[in-house]
């Protein structure tokens, strides 16, 4: 592969970096008081409530209904680790297949806005490609400790 400037293992950890920090950005700028408190399950409450799909509607009265706080934590935190591992590099084929899930999850609750899916579209990108192209070989604690070889 023929690349300018970085080989193509070092554009693929720009690309896993940039997408960890994403990641970290989607952690920042939440109001975390607010958050914590319930306000970004009761949004995605009223987003299940009115879905097309009676899979949808179910699996978040059981699932994340009955406890609000515990998956607001669980949103946030897993949104502070996935930016963490990408830019550390730590755990990336984990990370990379955890936030493809947490983006696909979020296409499913979201599918009749395709308005608000350009972001979550990109991410799950950047996933893909950063899984397939095992993004963790260049400058990562995975390489450094000789996991995922």
């Amino acid at each position: 592969m023929d690349t300018i400037w970085l080989t193509g293992a070092e554009w693929l950890a720009v690309l896993r970096v940039g997408l960890g920090l994403w990641w970290l950005e989607s952690w920042r700028h939440k109001d975390k008081k607010k958050w914590f408190e319930g306000g970004g399950i009761t949004w995605a409450a009223g987003i299940a409530a009115k879905h097309r799909w009676n899979v949808v509607r179910g699996g978040f009265d059981v699932v994340v209904a009955p406890r609000p706080r515990t998956m607001a934590y669980v949103v946030a935190y897993a949104e502070l680790a996935l930016g963490l591992g990408l830019i550390l590099g730590f755990l990336t084929p984990v990370a990379l297949v955890a936030g493809l899930l947490l983006n696909l999850i979020y296409f499913v609750l979201m599918i009749h806005d395709w308005a608000e899916q350009g972001q979550n579209s990109m991410m799950a990108l950047i996933s893909v490609v950063g899984l397939f192209g095992m993004s963790w070989q260049t400058w990562s604690l995975d390489d450094a400790l000789g996991l995922f070889q």
